[in-house]
Parts: C-alpha cells; sequence; structure tokens
C-alpha cells in the first residue's frame, strides 16, 4: 500500500563507477512535486576525498547505511534509484532499509546493470592503467573529460578502480527477493546490458518488475537528465505517493 506523504518522496540516488554525488547534480535541477532527487556520497571523492574507498559491495551498503538513515530522518517512505554500480549497491540498501521497516521502500529503480546473480565476463580489474580506462570507456561508451589531465586522472584512478572491482566481483549474497516492486531501466542502444540481462531483474523481486527504456546508450542519464527525472515521477506518481 502506498504510504501519504506530506511532501515529495526522497529517492536515494547511488552513482555508476568512479562518479560522486555531484553526478545527480542536473537532475535536482528539475523540478518535482513527487520527487526529490537525494544522493548518496561514496566515501573518496569530493568532499569525502581522502577516506578509505570501499572496494566490497555488502561491506559498502552496510557502511553507508546509518548516514542514508540520517538523510531520511522523519520521512515515512523513499524510494531508491542506482545506475550500473549504483544499481547493484541500491538494490543491497533497498534490502537493509525494507528489514527494517522503516521508511517504507515503496520502489527501486535499477539502471544500466544485469540481475544481482549475474557477473560481467570481461574485465577491467587488475589492468594497466591504460588498459583499464580503455576497457571501461569501452564498456560504458563514455569517458569523463577529468580522466584527460593526467593530474586529475591521478586523483579520479583510485576510486574507480575500487568501483570497478567491487562490481565486477558482485554476486548477491541471498537469493531472498525484495519485496518491493523493481523498475529495471536501460538506455534503448546500450551496447553493455542487453534488454535480456536488464530482465533478470525480475527474480530479484516478489512483488513485480517492470522495464523501461530511455533513449540513449549506456549513459543516457548523463545526455538527459531530464528523461531520468521524468520516469521517476510518473512512476511514483502512479504509487500516490507525492503531494
Amino acid at each position: 500500500m502506498p504510504v501519504p506523504v506530506s511532501g515529495p518522496i526522497p529517492v536515494l540516488c547511488f552513482p555508476f563507477a568512479g562518479a560522486g554525488a555531484s553526478a545527480f547534480r542536473r537532475c535536482q535541477e528539475y523540478g518535482s512535486d513527487t520527487v526529490l532527487i537525494t544522493p548518496v556520497q561514496l566515501p573518496g571523492r569530493e568532499e569525502r576525498f581522502g577516506e578509505p574507498l570501499y572496494t566490497d559491495v555488502t561491506a559498502a551498503a552496510d557502511g553507508l547505511l546509518p548516514e542514508v538513515l540520517d538523510q531520511l530522518s522523519g520521512r515515512p517512505a523513499v524510494a531508491l534509484f542506482g545506475h550500473s554500480l549504483g544499481a547493484v549497491i541500491a538494490y543491497e540498501m533497498a534490502h537493509r532499509i525494507a528489514a527494517l521497516g522503516h521508511p517504507q521502500v515503496v520502489k527501486v529503480f535499477v539502471s544500466g546493470s544485469p540481475g544481482p546473480w549475474t557477473r560481467r565476463e570481461k574485465r577491467a580489474t587488475g589492468l594497466s592503467d591504460e588498459m583499464f580506462l580503455e576497457q571501461v570507456q569501452e564498456f560504458a561508451g563514455y569517458t569523463h573529460p577529468a580522466l584527460a589531465h593526467p593530474e586529475l586522472r591521478e586523483m579520479l584512478l583510485p576510486p574507480l578502480r575500487a568501483d570497478v572491482e567491487m562490481h565486477e566481483n558482485y554476486l548477491a549474497p541471498s537469493e531472498k527477493p525484495l519485496s518491493v516492486p523493481v523498475v529495471s531501466v536501460r538506455g534503448a542502444e546500450d551496447g553493455l546490458v542487453s534488454r535480456e540481462q536488464a530482465a533478470e531483474w525480475e527474480s530479484a523481486t516478489s512483488q513485480g518488475c517492470r522495464q523501461v527504456e530511455l533513449p540513449g546508450g549506456h549513459m543516457y542519464l548523463v545526455d538527459d537528465p531530464a528523461g531520468l527525472v521524468r520516469l521517476l515521477d510518473q512512476e511514483l506518481a502512479s504509487q500516490g505517493v507525492g503531494l
């Protein structure tokens, strides 16, 4: 049952590998009566630069849980969104919040990711810097402009390597499905995650999984953040959540 709330519902947003909370800054620029974009900052980037990096998804979810609950203080309901690496962190976090019973997790959006029991066959972990960056760019069809600058690349490589390692090593530790509806989102031209892989999330929930494709490739949300916000707005409004 939808939880009645008196304002927009927070959507915890977990970024893709190497990115920080600012990856969702453009999403925050679009107003919505239903959605409150609430980025989650992982250690080792932006204002948390220098903090120890996570290299394990379940450890990341455990470690981030207390601060996530602080962000949600007083909120009766929450949704979660994650892209690529962020999708599996969001999935693990949803399990933890749902187990607590409050706030109620009303929907989980997993984007640009196979199901939680599928490991990527082609890997980048352990490669030299140049080969690693080439492989990551091939995976995503995208590279951050800052990686072209040697000084910035030196700062960005450690969190990117740590994130890629934890994503490539991740397998869901439990086969227990979420008791929360899931929306699996994919760029229609995504060359990294197939439509069949996006459909694997059906096994990760007992409450139904809807598949949605948005225009663009694997990094569709970088090119069109407004399209992502519209999707979140529509999906949560249809749940009866919001003003």
